[in-house]
């Protein structure tokens, strides 16, 4: 009888975290992996700094990756299509997996960091302060803690990562990933300093509210989906394509809500240009950003980051799922 009651508290949470950090880690790097070529695509149409360094390349009659924006919004997917070809065309394959290496250095602490924060804090959450029932609430306060941490321990990583995404050159970029990587890291540390790796974490912070409203949603769609109190079915070929177009359906609603931190933090992450710093606050990059551009910018790269971020949700919820389902039989 005494070896029965502590059994729970010692060996189900434990497990339960596990699961948690490995399947968020798995699932978001296999995403990753997949759907690299339009991130690197997305980044440049968000930037300032590229756009500009492509027109200049344009106009001197060399080629480069950038195709001018169009009126017509549906032209976007046609321009993304653009772009991607250019790229491998004019700058090799490779470059299309520009920043993959520290995408995937960030991805899986990241995804790990969210998924175990989400998926524990909000049944520590229901258990503490509401009778262990979980709803709304529950889910959008756990989303939002685990948003503000994954933020705040990755954010130097995401910097690396942009930095390395707006070069362009013939050759694809300096070197290998790592390399690439830690000679941008050795950039920033001389030029900005320690506070040069946490550019753009206001605007993280503000996109704490596109996690918020994915996660809230996939649990709502998620209980429509299953059926069962805590969402866990049959497991059936039906029921995991209801999963699939929960994720993706989640994160394309959340993408199209809180989208312009995502323009506003590219801007804040771009190197100086002649010694000059443009973009150094969250309001003062909203307001020059329409000033200069129109609101319309804060939409750039738009139809590249669907494109990318839905099957990523897709492919990193599935697999997040089906770990957790499996580990748990």
């Amino acid at each position: 009888m005494s070896d029965a009651a502590p059994q729970p508290s010692t060996s189900y949470l434990p497990a339960k975290s596990w699961r948690h950090f490995v399947a968020g880690g798995l699932g978001g790097m296999c995403g990753a992996i997949v759907t690299s070529p339009f991130d690197v695509v997305k980044t440049r149409l968000q930037s300032s700094f590229f756009r500009e360094k492509a027109s200049t390349v344009s106009m001197a009659g060399g080629a480069g990756a950038y195709t001018a924006p169009r009126p017509n919004i549906f032209y976007n997917f046609v321009e993304t299509g653009h772009i991607l070809r250019d790229i491998y065309r004019d700058e090799s394959p490779r470059a299309l997996f520009k920043g993959l290496g520290p995408t995937l250095v960030g991805v899986v602490p990241a995804r790990s960091i969210n998924f175990f924060t989400y998926g524990n804090g909000k049944q520590l959450i229901a258990n503490n302060f509401n009778d262990g029932r979980e709803n709304t609430w529950v889910h959008l306060t756990a989303a939002a803690i685990a948003g503000i941490a994954t933020g705040t321990a990755t954010n130097p990583i995401w910097v690396v990562k942009t930095r390395l995404q707006l070069e362009s050159g013939v050759h694809g970029g300096s070197g290998t990933a790592l390399g690439g990587s830690w000679a941008t890291i050795k950039m920033i540390l001389r030029e900005e300093g320690v506070r040069g790796f946490y550019k753009g974490l206001s605007a993280s912070y503000l996109g704490v509210t596109e996690g918020t409203i994915q996660w809230v949603l996939y649990e709502r769609l998620k209980r429509e989906v299953t059926g069962g109190a805590e969402g866990e079915g049959k497991g059936g070929a039906l029921e995991w394509l209801g999963l699939l177009g929960s994720a993706g359906t989640a994160k394309c609603v959340a993408t199209l809500i809180t989208y312009p931190h995502e323009v506003i933090r590219t801007r804040l992450r771009q190197p100086k240009v002649n010694g000059v710093v443009k973009y150094t606050g969250l309001m003062q990059t909203l307001r020059l950003v329409i000033a200069e551009e129109g609101a319309r910018r804060l939409y750039g790269g738009l139809s590249a980051h669907l494109m990318r971020v839905v099957p990523n949700a897709a492919v990193m919820f599935s697999i997040y799922e089906g770990i957790l389902r499996w580990e748990s039989k």
